[in-house]
């Protein structure tokens, strides 16, 4: 790519979201929206291939359709109240519209078919762009409107997501089809808990978007793409093989690691606010996810390849150091400890 396009891409993809988590107009935020969607497109598209070039293809008529229905519920609350303030979202006709126009750029149930075909068609290091920064821009507004948002409906979201996010996991064998399953169950769990605590929605987005980028980091630097080839990956790097499982367990929410922390304490939100139904419900489908993260674990540190020529065991190459793994990985596994100076700062 000619460096003066790279530089105008990549200064559009990190100018998007700062333009929408900063503005308090309507307009304004759509506009950054486009931005963002626009300088994306190229990036996905970059390899030149028929399934980068179809993932380009469905982001854009999906981010399309959803930018459209976003636009015209703006139009029509402003016909109602006069005015392009975000925090004065008083039809309920459009709020409804916002939600599901702001669900469906997310990745959100039933918005969902196109993550996981996109996230396919893309290289490892888009799939993290697509799962932790993609997210930053309307995240930012369903924060900014959710005194105007239908509890009842977020809920409905929420927990579809997390049926979605976990079935569909189960009979996946492409990682990166698993991180996107991955991604719009951990969206229920922020969109559960949004009209309830903001606070709650940011930290469990922060740990999120740590995880997440952990987990792919650590997947290119294996260079692994499918379950098959899981099973060779620690005769090349053992104990990063070992500290992705760490990563994997985390993202699953499994106890005492830093993805336990953000469930915990939703779960106990949810109880306070009598919503114990609601609570038992997201626990146990929480237990889909954590069975693919398992069979991923299982794959990578136990189960030994068969002795064939497809499966053979991987040479230990000199690999380059990457010195941003290791904080990532203490931060992914081990800020549990510290969850009453994190509620207490936020």
């Amino acid at each position: 790519m000619n460096p003066h396009a790279s530089l105008i891409i990549t200064s559009s993809l990190i100018l998007g979201p700062m333009i929408t988590i900063t503005s308090n107009h309507w307009i304004t935020a759509w506009v950054g929206l486009e931005i963002n969607m626009l300088a994306i497109i190229p990036l996905i598209a970059k390899q030149h291939h028929p399934r980068s070039t179809e993932a380009s293809i469905k982001y854009f008529l999906t981010q399309a359709v959803a930018s459209s229905l976003l636009l015209f519920s703006i139009i029509n609350n402003t016909w109602y109240s006069g005015q392009f303030n975000i925090t004065q979202l008083s039809d309920t006709t459009s709020s409804t519209m916002i939600t599901a126009a702001l669900a469906m750029k997310l990745g959100l149930a039933p918005f969902h078919y196109w993550l996981p075909e996109t996230l396919q068609g893309t290289t490892t290091m888009m799939t993290m762009i697509l799962t932790t920064w993609q997210k930053l821009a309307p995240l930012s507004l369903l924060v900014m409107i959710n005194q105007s948002l239908n509890t009842s409906l977020l809920m409905l979201l929420s927990l579809l997501s997390m049926v979605v996010g976990g079935w569909g996991g189960l009979n996946q064998t492409q990682l990166r089809k698993m991180m996107a399953f991955s991604s719009i169950a951990h969206l229920g769990w922020m969109i559960m808990i949004l009209t309830l605590s903001i606070k709650l929605t940011l930290l469990t987005f922060y740990t999120y978007i740590i995880m997440t980028a952990t987990t792919l980091l650590t997947i290119k630097s294996l260079e692994t793409n499918k379950m098959s080839t899981m099973m060779t990956s620690w005769t090349k790097l053992p104990i990063l093989n070992a500290m992705m499982m760490l990563s994997l367990m985390s993202l699953a929410g499994l106890p005492p690691l830093t993805g336990f922390m953000p469930k915990w304490l939703i779960l106990q939100e949810l109880t306070k606010n009598h919503m114990a139904i609601t609570a038992t419900m997201a626990s146990i489908i929480s237990l889909l996810s954590l069975f693919f993260y398992l069979r991923i674990t299982y794959y990578s540190t136990i189960t030994l390849p068969p002795n064939m020529n497809n499966y053979s065991q991987q040479w230990r190459h000199k690999t380059n150091q990457k010195i941003y793994l290791p904080p990532m990985i203490i931060i992914s596994s081990l800020l549990t400890p510290i969850t009453p100076t994190l509620t207490m700062i936020m």
